[in-house]
């Protein structure tokens, strides 16, 4: 990944985060990693824990962010999900997506609330 994604990616990681917390979500970790692959946040919202997924895109006409979330990632951040069962039994999880467009002088954000069926 180069330096110019790796910082376009953690702006909108921040701008999620600042996001969500102004929707009262308790950020819980940041770029958690196991043996399933990684998740950009990891929040509480009431009764879940919230897996969060953030697309940020600078190009508008290469699709929205949230178009992003392929198959094969959708299929780790399930398996992400089931393994923090493990952790968090007492809770619901389910599995958000914060799309970040910053194609415009404001960004702007789409959040896609239990975007994945578990």
């Amino acid at each position: 990944m180069t330096f110019k994604r790796k910082k376009l990616g953690n702006n909108g990681e921040n701008i999620a985060v600042n996001f969500l917390e102004s929707k009262n979500y308790q950020i819980i970790n940041r770029n958690y990693r196991n043996k399933f692959g990684e998740i950009d946040i990891i929040a509480r919202n009431g009764d879940y824990i919230v897996l969060v997924e953030v697309k940020t895109k600078t190009i508008f006409d290469q699709g929205l962010p949230e178009e992003h979330v392929d198959y094969f990632k959708q299929k780790k951040l399930k398996l992400l999900a089931r393994s923090l069962e493990q952790i968090y039994p007492e809770n619901n999880i389910r599995i958000d997506v914060v799309a970040v467009d910053m194609s415009q002088d404001k960004p702007q954000i789409n959040h896609i609330i239990n975007a994945l069926e578990m």
